[in-house]
């Protein structure tokens, strides 16, 4: 590597966080709450602030490759985008019921279309790809619903305690700060392990800022902790939690960041700082992972650049490939004579192949993938081809779903797809030396 290239070894890693908006001089001002950054910075990332502006969409690969994503605080998000009652076989707010709760929370009962669609498309992206993701409050209930899950309105109206041992206040604005309430936290979850040191049994205080929260918790969640009146204070999805892998999906209802002694910078527990420890940790091992992986698209670790002569070398190389699988499949006209510098095309994938010193192994294996695509060829004209009145069921089957439903049954296609294409480069990855130069 020459003086010039920046040695990639020392780039940190980069984590999302998406913006707030509010009002200030009679101007929109985007913001983030300087305790996030802190502790992103602190354990070792970079905390990348996304504006929430229309348009934003279509710029997030600019930020490619993601490392990781940090949703926060934000206003309540629009209930469209989840199932409000239905569920259970109530029709969810009144009209009145929900005029009282914007009277009562001002603030956060308006909704945010641009956050929620940014928020929901990087939830949806980590998810299909594996990027490690920590959701706190807002951005906890943002994971829910980007899994199928849904949430309530309003918990106070929606979730009352009719006993006092279990009444619970979620939003204390006389002592926004200062407010506490017991959790219940289940032994085995990530969130005991951060607070093993500091649990009475499994109970412990946390604050809390909120007056929605998790109705019916996504299927591939698994809850971490409860308060009194059953409502879901953290969870995570086990399947993607090993930050040492860098593998992490957690959602957090109260804000850990924010869990400070009175008038002081210290944390109430040492577990509050390590919810972002582990999630940096992961963070920095998928930057790693990311590193050593195969090239696929715009996602994967950049490659160093070829030279210019390289690069005309490889491109003649790809055309003589394509003209020969052309020729075998059918593709081209077989009858006629080949131009003469399609001639020299081929004869340079001929050279290549001749001269690249390929082990026993290897070829048996280029034979095997050869007779596998022409099988395949032949079985998917012979047997798969969909008909049209089984693509027409399929269409008016998918009409009648909501947009929440389809948009879920498309993230799971493309979770499928990363997942068969990850195996896929796993199973084509020689064991034996690679190809001489």
């Amino acid at each position: 590597m020459s003086s010039s290239d920046p040695d990639l070894s020392r780039i940190l890693p980069r984590v999302l966080i998406v913006s707030r908006r509010t009002v200030r001089k009679n101007k929109f001002v985007d913001f983030v709450g300087e305790y996030h950054l802190d502790l992103v910075v602190g354990y070792g990332a970079v905390p990348v602030i996304v504006p929430r502006v229309a348009g934003i969409h279509a710029m997030l690969d600019s930020f490619d490759p993601i490392h990781g994503v940090l949703l926060c605080e934000g206003e309540d998000i629009d209930p469209s985008l989840y199932d409000s009652g239905a569920d259970h076989d109530e029709d969810g707010l009144t009209p009145e019921q929900l005029e009282a709760v914007r009277r009562l929370h001002p603030s956060d009962a308006a909704v945010d279309h641009e956050k929620d669609s940014i928020e929901l498309l990087l939830a949806r992206r980590c998810l299909e790809r594996g990027i490690p993701f920590l959701g706190i409050c807002r951005g906890s209930q943002v994971l829910n619903v980007a899994c199928g899950g849904s949430l309530y309105q309003d918990v106070e109206q929606e979730l009352p305690s009719h006993d006092a041992d279990t009444a619970v206040c979620h939003m204390d604005y006389d002592n926004y700060d200062g407010h506490r309430h017991p959790v219940r936290v289940l032994p085995g979850t990530p969130l005991h392990d951060w607070f093993a040191e500091s649990l009475g049994g499994d109970e412990m205080m946390v604050n809390s800022y909120h007056h929605q929260g998790v109705r019916r918790l996504a299927e591939r969640f698994v809850p971490m902790a409860f308060a009194p009146d059953g409502l879901v204070e953290g969870f995570y999805d086990p399947d993607a939690y090993s930050p040492a892998e860098g593998r992490f999906i957690v959602g957090l209802q109260f804000h850990p960041e924010r869990m400070r002694k009175d008038g002081s910078d210290e944390f109430d527990y040492p577990g509050c700082a390590k919810a972002y420890r582990e999630f940096v940790r992961a963070v920095l091992a998928y930057q790693a992972k990311l590193a050593t992986a195969p090239v696929r698209g715009r996602w994967a670790a950049t490659m160093p650049k070829l030279s210019h002569a390289m690069e005309k070398q490889r491109k003649v190389l790809v055309r003589s490939f394509s003209l020969a699988k052309n020729m075998y499949f059918g593709g081209g006209d077989t009858q006629k004579p080949a131009a003469e510098a399609e001639r020299r095309d081929l004869d340079a994938g001929a050279e290549f192949l001749e001269t690249a010193a390929l082990s026993s192994q290897q070829e048996k294996r280029l034979k095997q993938m050869g007779a596998t695509v022409r099988n395949a060829s032949g079985y998917l004209n012979s047997t798969l081809k969909v008909s049209e009145d089984r693509e027409a069921a399929a269409r008016a089957l998918m009409a009648k779903m909501s947009a929440a439903q389809l948009s879920s049954l498309a993230a799971f296609y493309r979770a499928m797809g990363a997942i068969c294409a990850d195996l896929l480069d796993a199973k084509l990855q020689p064991t034996s030396p690679t190809l001489h130069e």
